[in-house]
């Protein structure tokens, strides 16, 4: 937030759109600050938007100190913009390398071979047929390689980490 300037015209020039727009922003900002009230907020914008001349704007701020920067939160805040995109970039990071781990790992380990499925495929018919139940049981599926299922994490943790790279470099080409 920008501090109050009250560059208004002075005496009985008329004020413009732009000097009342200008007013009350810094109104906004006292109102945000806490030093002034809902009600006189109110009552000083009503002033403010009706004002003709620079002397119709002044007293709106006679007891307000123009130099004071507003308290509160606004330094925090700006912290806050700046840290909170790192933090999330930071944890996507650190969530998608284990993801893209796993998903490699489920990747390389083989399916059951071809005497271990027909095995279970035998091992079903003589259940059922136990039970009464003559149907032929197809043969279980190979496990295949899932590409989405492996690469998608694996992609993910390389651009995040690449958009951390990138965004150290040009950081620290800034300073």
């Amino acid at each position: 937030m920008a501090t109050a300037t009250r560059n208004y015209p002075l005496g009985e020039l008329r004020v413009s759109d732009a000097d009342r727009d200008q007013a009350i922003s810094e109104l906004s900002e006292a109102f945000q600050a806490g030093r002034i009230t809902v009600d006189e907020f109110d009552q000083r914008s009503t002033r403010a938007l009706g004002a003709r001349t620079g002397n119709d704007l002044t007293p709106l701020f006679a007891d307000l100190n123009p130099g004071r920067a507003p308290s509160g939160p606004a330094g925090g805040l700006d912290r806050f913009r700046v840290v909170a995109p790192w933090a999330v970039m930071t944890a996507s990071a650190a969530a998608a390398i284990p993801l893209a781990a796993v998903a490699l790992s489920s990747a390389l380990s083989t399916g059951p071979s071809l005497a271990e499925r027909e095995a279970r495929r035998q091992i079903a018919q003589q259940v059922l047929a136990r039970q009464g139940i003559s149907v032929s049981v197809p043969l279980p599926p190979a496990v295949g390689f899932d590409w989405a299922g492996t690469i998608t994490p694996a992609v993910i943790a390389v651009m995040l980490i690449g958009l951390i790279v990138i965004l150290l470099t040009t950081r620290a080409s800034r300073r």
